[in-house]
Formats: C-alpha cells, sequence, structure tokens
C-alpha cells in the first residue's frame, strides 16, 4: 500500500489528460511499455534491497557497486526531484481546498497540511505507515468503484451499452498521432510510475525485508499495471479522448467519465480523492527526502546533524530541512512559475536518471555477487538490458522532443554541479590539512 501511496497521486487523477493528448486511445500501449521499464527496475531493486536493507537504499546500492560519486549524484538528483514533485503536490492540495472554502488562501492550507506531515513522520515509522495506508485505500477503493462502473457501462449492465466505438470510431482511430505520440506519452506513464521506490527505501526499517520487500514490490508492480492500464483503458473507451485531451490540466478524466456514468456530484467526489492522493504522494515523499538526507549524512555528504534519530527512530532534523525545502519550491511555483518550470525540469530529468542507475548497479551487484544472494528474479539480464535501452531512448527523446527539452537544458547542468560539489567535497574531506585536523 505505501508503493501504491506513491505511485499512485495526482499523475493518474490529473496529469493523464496529457498523456492522453499525445497518443489518444494508443495510451494504453504507452502505460504497458513504461510498466515494462518499472517492473525490469524493480526486479533489480528487490534483490538489492533484500541483501542490503538500507534507509539509503538505491543511493547506497550505486555507491557500494558503481562509485562514490554515483552514489552522491543518484542521492542527491532523487532527493532534488522528490522535493520539487512535492512542492508541486503541496500547491495542488491548498488549491483542492479552495473547491470548498473559496475564502481561503491557498498557502494556509499547503502549509497547514506540511506541518501536520512533518509531524506524522517525526514521530515512529508505524505513523508514516498508518497514514499511508489510510491514504492509499481511499486511492484505490476509488480506482476499484471507477473501473466497476465503467465496465458496467462499457457492457451495458444497468444501461444501454456504451460498447467501444470511442475507440474505434473516434478522432483518428486509436494511434491518431502514431507511434511517435505513443512513444511521448511513455514518458509521462514513466514519471507517472515514479514512486514506487519507497518500498526499498523502507527495507532498512522492516521486520523482515527478505519476505516484506520482495512481495510488496511484486505484487504491487502488479497492482500498478492493473490499476493504471485498466483505468486508462476505461476513460478512452467511455468517452471520447479528444474531450480530455491537453497539455493543460482543466479537469480530470475520472470526472468526465464519472459524470457520463451517472455519478451525482461527480466532481466533488473526484476533489475528495485527488486531494487524498496528494496528501499522500507528499507524505511518502517526505518519508524518502527524509532518508535520502539521512543516507547522506552518515555517508559523510551532508551535515552531522542530519544524521541524527530522535527516541522513536526518525531523522527528526533530515525531515524538517526537508519540509522547508518543499515549502520554498511550492512558494516558487506560486511567485514565479518559469523558474519552478525549470525545476521540474532537474526533476524530470532525474527520474530516468535513477531508473537507469539502479539498473546498472543491479547488474554489477549480479557481476560481483554471482550466485550468492538471497533472492534471484528471473529473466536476468535481457529484462534489465531491455529496460536501461528504453530508458536511454527516451531520455534522447526528452532532448530533442520541444515539449520535453528543458530536462537537458537544467538537467545536464544539474548533473555538471552535483559534480563538481562532490570534487570539492572529496578534495576538501580527504585534504593533507583536513586530515591532519582529523587525527588532531
Amino acid at each position: 500500500m505505501i508503493g501504491l501511496g506513491g505511485a499512485i497521486g495526482t499523475g493518474l487523477f490529473a496529469g493523464s489528460t496529457i498523456a492522453i493528448g499525445y497518443a489518444g486511445p494508443g495510451v494504453v500501449v504507452s502505460y504497458v511499455i513504461a510498466a515494462f521499464i518499472a517492473v525490469a527496475m524493480v526486479f533489480s531493486l528487490s534483490e538489492m534491497a533484500v541483501a542490503h536493507p538500507s534507509a539509503g537504499s538505491f543511493g547506497v546500492y550505486a555507491e557500494m557497486y558503481l562509485n562514490p560519486w554515483a552514489g552522491f549524484v543518484v542521492r542527491y538528483t532523487y532527493l532534488a526531484a522528490e522535493i520539487i514533485a512535492t512542492g508541486g503536490e503541496m500547491v495542488a492540495a491548498g488549491i483542492y481546498m479552495t473547491y470548498w472554502f473559496p475564502g481561503t488562501p491557498v498557502w494556509i492550507w499547503s502549509l497547514g497540511f506540511g506541518a501536520a506531515l512533518i509531524l506524522i513522520n517525526s514521530r515512529s515509522v508505524k505513523n508514516f505507515g498508518s497514514v499511508e495506508y489510510a491514504f492509499s485505500l481511499i486511492k484505490v477503493c476509488a480506482i476499484v468503484i471507477f473501473i466497476v462502473l465503467g465496465v458496467c457501462a462499457i457492457f451495458g449492465v444497468g444501461s444501454q451499452p456504451i460498447g467501444v466505438s470511442n475507440l474505434t470510431h473516434s478522432t483518428g482511430g486509436l494511434f491518431p498521432h502514431g507511434f511517435g505520440g505513443v512513444w511521448l506519452a511513455v514518458i509521462v506513464a514513466v514519471f507517472s510510475y515514479n514512486g514506487i521506490e519507497v518500498i526499498a527505501v523502507t527495507s532498512g526499517e522492516t521486520k523482515d525485508p527478505g519476505r516484506a520487500i520482495p512481495a510488496a514490490l511484486r505484487t504491487m508492480a502488479l497492482r500498478l499495471f492493473l490499476f493504471y492500464v485498466l483505468s486508462l483503458a476505461i476513460i478512452v473507451t467511455v468517452a471520447p479522448w479528444a474531450s480530455m485531451a491537453g497539455k493543460v490540466v482543466t479537469q480530470s478524466p475520472f470526472v468526465t467519465v464519472f459524470s457520463h456514468v451517472g455519478v451525482r456530484n461527480a466532481a466533488g467526489v473526484m476533489n475528495f480523492v485527488v486531494l487524498t492522493a496528494a496528501l499522500s504522494s507528499m507524505n511518502a515523499n517526505l518519508y524518502l527526502c527524509g532518508r535520502m538526507l539521512f543516507s547522506l549524512s552518515r555517508g559523510g555528504y551532508a551535515p552531522k546533524a542530519l544524521g541524527k534519530l530522535n527516541p522513536q527512530g526518525s531523522p527528526v532534523a533530515a525531515l524538517i530541512l526537508s519540509g522547508l525545502c518543499m515549502t520554498a519550491t511550492a512558494a516558487l511555483s506560486k511567485l514565479t512559475p518559469l523558474a519552478f518550470n525549470y525545476l521540474i525540469g532537474v526533476s524530470l530529468f532525474g527520474a530516468i536518471i535513477v531508473w537507469m542507475t539502479i539498473l546498472v548497479s543491479h547488474l554489477n551487484f549480479r557481476r560481483k555477487r554471482g550466485t550468492e544472494i538471497p533472492l534471484r528474479t528471473a529473466l536476468f539480464p535481457w529484462i534489465q538490458i531491455m529496460g536501461l535501452t528504453l530508458l536511454g531512448a527516451l531520455l534522447i527523446t526528452m532532448g530533442v522532443s520541444p515539449d520535453w527539452r528543458i530536462s537537458w537544458i537544467v538537467g545536464v547542468p544539474w548533473l555538471g554541479l552535483l559534480t563538481l560539489a562532490y570534487l570539492v567535497r572529496k578534495r576538501w574531506r580527504f585534504s593533507p590539512t583536513m586530515a591532519a585536523m582529523t587525527e588532531g
């Protein structure tokens, strides 16, 4: 449920309109391709998480099986990506609340939700798990109800059947923009799935990671496939895809379909669900960022104060700093949208880099460990190679596509800045002067 909470967010409930705009009904194929990549990454991550349960997760694995620079870069890149994404979710949650309280400022709700989630995360990890489970349950129930109602509408259970005419006779047919549109929608799909890595990060605080982590990752990947692919198939079948497509999200396609099948107050119901999705994503990302900062501190790449735990076992200093950075990002998104767009570019670029690093780390993990590992997944190394190939192709596409070029414009300098910081830190940390001071 925690994995679902991290991956099923506003990207499915609202942002899927962007993917539909690119691919039309072919969006189903886009999410199947992205699901394959996600499964490859999940299989790789589960093997390493069982062998090395750690709060730093894939950042630690990159450091162990690639080099310290890779561990440093991937942790800070993921940290930045999640902080930026969460800043956007904070603003979104505040906007959703104005549906019921139109006279209140958005920033009050955003700060209030942020403070509440920091408080929850600063207590025991059990509190985080319980809250995230409840949030995820609401989202999952909403999707299940949506699927049931959609299937009934398509096949005419209790009403006139809609059939599949919207797929075959809609504008442009199944693939209105060809494979190019389907491929661009894969980028959106990968970002929608981003967040399932949270399961591996929890391995350091799981009682029995050897049993719990593989089971959670595998079943979660299957559920993501079913929820996303099946939901989107119903969306483009029940309503004409052109009525929901657009690069600017004006209404959730779920609202469109609920209204189409006669659900009263569909907008209000979905506003509650999307609010829950935003809070769930904020909660999971805050947990992730806190553990990443904690891991960086323990590795010597962040201030020592961020590596301390409170009596309940939570890295409070790292959580508070993460929350402050998220709040700053949220403020930036409201004050200067253009600057926020550049930050989003770092987030988009970083998501692909992190998944590629996980797959490369796993290839080296297998090469160095051989058969001496507690868990061995199927189809190695072909599924990892295919995943890397597809991610590399997506990264190139982002560089040449006008819609996604900003990710390269800010992503490449970001990697250069991190590399410079790593080299300066390494030289400062291991210089003769510092060595003498350490010995003294």
